[in-house]
């Protein structure tokens, strides 16, 4: 007899939860300010995460006693194509407020997170969002995440229409079936449904897609334009590129592997570009996603979660090996893909039109942050345009905010909101800061080793001034920073990307793509904050002198390498 293969404590966890609810329910009843190290990975299917405020870690009180850890919940709406109304927007401001920190966050993977919520206003928190028509379910845990699309509503054909609605439909196909949500969160307990508690009905599979212990690892989705990767499409598990003939799409590429997170301690993790799989129609789409997330689900990690992605499975495997169970679960053989390469991609920041008689608006905020600060009162800005104009709204994968469906006598108002409160206007970013985006990392995340997004803004202001001493203001290049090496802000893939390292030191990576396709080189391994900018002069020398025509920054530095770019900066004399 075969043993059992060996399972990761998360992977029994799962297992001794009844499908998501234990201890969860236990514990939502206690006087804890926190849920035990059990229920704390299984909230996250639910979507949130409990973290502390690490600005507090190691602080004492006036007797000198160590204060107790501040714990909270960080909350994330899930939105397929980050898609919302103006109510809704204004129900997540107002919830901001009342249970969080009072801002919130626009993430890079078209959702919302709200930090700073006691435990006991988690149920409130996620039953004020379930009232609002949006969900937590699948926003985290080892699922399907947020599936995203690209946001920009261009009605000139039928084409992103047609991917959005796309995205809706493998969101709902891949969702979770356990009613856990359902009990814990909108069930009152004294008049629920107690023929729900045991997991349904005897004999019923409750979980037909995903089983008792759901997948390995995270898995996530995203849907793009060969000439428009904004969404990042080749850092996710399961990428669709639409090929489109005709105003129409035809079919999609499936690209399969992508994934940004690495262990340093653990050699065998490393970040991935998502591979090309084959070509699929669009009416079957979903039983295809499904074949490829049951391969992960029956042949992923489950005692490594290190190793868990289902990036390690197709490198282990090899991409031959893996299209073929695909295909058994599938039912038939795949085609091959068509032979189409990413060639662009857009924020869509500023003022566009529909194609509908409307205009949408692409405001480009910092590291997602909706926050009133200094002169800048944005959230403030947000709300007003929500109540007075009452556009629909679209988060993009660049954690910026679009405003949709705008009428064109409406558009001087929106500008005179913004402009109000202290908002710059799409002319007034710089292109870098356009470009660049940061994790949240402290004083919130667990993994974080140093800053990221407290930083950035410091970081840009330096870049802007160099950038402009060497004719370069104009340049499209990404720039993303991340405080630990998990690679949240996808900075494996950017033409610049900065990884934490260790405290206020950071590992420089350079020579990704703005398209997204090709992964970045390491450049130098321990660098300290302030000496970020200076590091990277001498590349901006460099690629000032000697880049071919239309080259771009990231296809500069992939042709170079670091030997040369190292070499040239070593006899770099400071001058542009």
């Amino acid at each position: 007899m075969s043993e059992k293969p060996k399972l990761s404590p998360v992977e029994k966890i799962k297992i001794e939860s009844n499908y998501l609810r234990d201890p969860v329910q236990e514990e939502l009843g206690n006087e804890e300010p926190a849920f035990g190290k059990s229920a704390e990975q299984i909230i996250k299917h639910h979507g949130f995460y409990q973290q502390d405020d690490r600005d507090r870690r190691g602080m004492k009180d006036a007797d000198g006693k160590p204060l107790d850890k501040a714990y909270s919940m960080m909350v994330r709406t899930k939105l397929p194509g980050g898609k919302l109304t103006s109510a809704q927007m204004l129900d997540e401001l107002d919830l901001c407020e009342r249970y969080g920190n009072g801002d919130l966050r626009l993430t890079d993977r078209q959702g919302i997170q709200i930090h700073g919520i006691l435990k006991g206003n988690v149920k409130a928190m996620i039953r004020a969002i379930c009232d609002a028509q949006m969900t937590t379910l699948g926003a985290c845990g080892d699922v399907c995440r947020n599936v995203l699309c690209c946001p920009a509503p261009h009605r000139h054909n039928t084409v992103r229409d047609e991917m959005q609605e796309m995205a809706n439909q493998i969101s709902d196909h891949l969702l979770p079936n356990t009613k856990a949500y359902y009990e814990l969160w909108l069930t009152d307990p004294e008049t629920g449904e107690k023929e729900l508690a045991g997991g349904g009905t005897e004999g019923k599979v409750i979980e037909p897609l995903y089983g008792e212990n759901y997948l390995p690892r995270k898995f996530k989705v995203a849907i793009a334009l060969p000439e428009d990767n904004c969404v990042d499409v080749c850092t996710n598990d399961l990428g669709l590129l639409a090929i489109v003939e005709d105003d129409q799409i035809a079919g999609y590429n499936v690209l399969v592997g992508g994934g940004m997170g690495l262990t340093p301690s653990n050699k065998n993790t490393f970040p991935a570009i998502a591979q090309s799989l084959a070509f699929v129609t669009p009416e079957n789409v979903l039983r295809l996603s499904e074949a490829i997330v049951k391969t992960q689900r029956d042949f992923g990690n489950r005692a490594d979660r290190k190793r868990a992605r289902m990036k390690y499975l197709i490198r282990n495997w090899g991409i031959e090996k893996f299209r073929a169970k695909v295909e058994e679960y599938y039912g038939e053989k795949l085609t091959d893909p068509q032979p189409i390469e990413m060639a662009d991609v857009e924020d869509h920041t500023g003022w566009h039109e529909q194609g509908d008689g409307r205009w949408f608006y692409g405001l480009h905020i910092d590291s997602g942050r909706v926050i009133d600060r200094d002169e800048c009162n944005l959230k403030t800005a947000i709300r007003q345009v929500c109540q007075q104009l009452q556009p629909n709204l679209r988060i993009t994968a660049h954690q910026s905010l679009l405003f949709t469906d705008v009428a064109p006598e409406q558009r001087e108002t929106l500008e005179t909101i913004l402009r109000d409160n202290g908002v710059g206007l799409d002319d007034q970013i710089s292109q870098v800061r356009r470009w660049a985006m940061a994790c949240v990392s402290l004083p919130t995340c667990p993994l974080a080793v140093t800053e990221s997004e407290r930083v950035l803004p410091g970081v840009m202001a330096q870049l802007e001034a160099e950038l402009i001493r060497y004719g370069l203001e104009n340049e499209k290049f990404t720039v993303r920073m991340t405080g630990c090496p998990n690679g949240c802000a996808r900075p494996y893939n950017a033409d610049i990307g900065l990884v934490g390292k260790t405290k206020n030191k950071y590992t420089i990576f350079l020579g990704g793509t703005l398209r997204g396709d090709r992964l970045a080189f390491m450049y130098r391994e321990i660098v300290p904050l302030n000496e970020l900018v200076t590091i990277l002069v001498p590349v901006f020398a460099y690629f000032m002198r000697e880049r071919q025509p239309g080259e771009t920054l990231g296809d500069f530095c992939h042709r170079k390498g670091a030997q040369d770019l190292l070499l040239f900066a070593d006899s770099y004399a400071g001058e542009p």
